[in-house]
């Protein structure tokens, strides 16, 4: 089976990461933290706008939205990697899972937690 495309990125960013002896550093709780700080970087670009604000600061942030989201992917993706976790097989067996907790006919629509529907 050829490797999926999001295997050969992290593959990329792995090998990034060890062409600058950065594996020292990145251990789960770590790679945690920074997964939760570029996610906090990414949200402040959100932070105090209004509704009527959103499309006008999507429009002028873009890059540094494209930037934060890279940031965010690139931080999941090593993580995922040191915990020998194949994000593909995860994400699939979770919307499986949430298939199964939020069905289209009670949920369609709805903010509600599957517990509430």
């Amino acid at each position: 089976m050829p490797p999926s495309e999001l295997h050969a990125l992290t593959e990329k960013i792995v090998a990034f990461r060890d062409a600058r002896d950065w594996k020292q550093f990145h251990n789960p709780k770590d790679l945690a933290a920074g997964l939760a700080i570029e996610a906090a970087e990414l949200q402040e670009i959100f932070l105090w706008r209004s509704k009527e604000e959103l499309q006008d600061t999507v429009s002028k942030k873009r890059i540094q939205l494209s930037e934060e989201l890279a940031d965010v992917a690139w931080f999941t993706l090593l993580l995922a990697h040191e915990l020998d976790i194949d994000l593909n097989e995860a994400i699939a067996d979770k919307l499986a899972k949430n298939a199964a907790k939020y069905p289209v006919e009670k949920s369609k629509g709805s903010h509600a937690k599957y517990d509430e529907l």
